[in-house]
């Protein structure tokens, strides 16, 4: 059965002046039409195709691809207002995509960009979007393990950095000393998780370099602590020259490090220096 709002292999069942008639299952024939019929598809053969509803509300499908499907979160730009329904996006079709006012988290005009996901409204059947993405956003504990790669879509900023969309799922975050720069909202990314805390917060880290680095980093930091007891005498404060003596990292390299086993929990920062958060006991022997 074709699925709305999604990509579908469907069967071509007959040719009429229109276009092309598909076997949508339940949902009966479902026409493509003429404009968008690719070479060689012909009846009997099968064709993927986008199914939504056009102006008329009927089921009609397409060869072009929207920048979003169904459960998938995308930045599109509003091309329209209707002060009594909502605004219209630019979601890549012909038609463009409603975003009522009860799904909008804050004024917005023609031209602005607005981070949505593309849902299947339960009471009209029809493919809306929502920024209320608070309300989107899958709560259960993440099931995903340090260093895994995941695709990121920069949904907006906040004091400690930037909230990230995780596979279309979850939340999570990247700190402002992890990044180089700033970063463009909604732009999409590669990344990768760099914890999973108790609480089901993610961290990440920008790019596999990136990643690796500050990995690298935080390991350099912590050998060096066990290796002198549990306390070191450096600090945010150093001098750069002393960190890359001590510790063979940039002071950046060293923020970014300290910055990550701080959050985890791994180590104290005091004014005399940094400390493992639980001093290992010596072996006896």
């Amino acid at each position: 059965m074709a699925q709305l709002g999604k990509r579908n292999l469907l069967r071509i069942v007959r040719a009429a002046p229109p276009g092309l008639y598909l076997d949508g299952g339940s949902h009966g024939e479902i026409l493509l039409p003429a404009k968008f019929i690719p070479a060689g598809a012909v009846p009997g053969g099968e064709i993927e195709v986008f199914v939504y509803r056009d102006s008329e509300d009927r089921l009609v499908a397409t060869t072009e691809k929207p920048h979003a499907v169904v459960g998938e979160f995308a930045c599109l730009r509003v091309v329209g207002v209707n002060p009594r329904i909502g605004l219209f996006l630019d979601w890549g079709l012909g038609k463009d995509l409603l975003l009522p006012a009860r799904e909008q988290d804050g004024p917005l005009n023609p031209g602005d960009w607005v981070v949505v996901q593309v849902v299947l409204d339960e009471k009209t059947d029809r493919l809306i979007a929502s920024a209320r993405l608070n309300r989107r956003l899958d709560l259960t504990p993440p099931p995903y393990h340090e260093g895994e790669a995941v695709h990121l879509l920069v949904a907006s900023k906040s004091p400690l950095g930037y909230n990230l969309i995780i596979n279309h799922a979850h939340r999570g975050l990247v700190y402002h000393t992890d990044i180089p720069g700033p970063l463009k909202i909604g732009s999409v990314v590669e990344g990768y998780v760099r914890n999973v805390r108790p609480d089901g917060k993610v961290d990440l880290a920008l790019g596999r370099a990136g990643y690796r680095r500050i990995a690298a980093a935080t390991e350099t930091v912590l050998a060096k602590l066990r290796a002198a007891g549990g306390r070191l005498p450096y600090h945010d404060g150093s001098l750069p020259e002393e960190i890359r003596d001590a510790f063979g990292l940039s002071k950046k390299a060293f923020k970014q490090a300290i910055g990550a086993l701080y959050k985890d929990r791994l180590i104290r920062i005091e004014p005399d220096g940094i400390h493992l958060a639980v001093p290992e006991a010596k072996s006896s022997g």
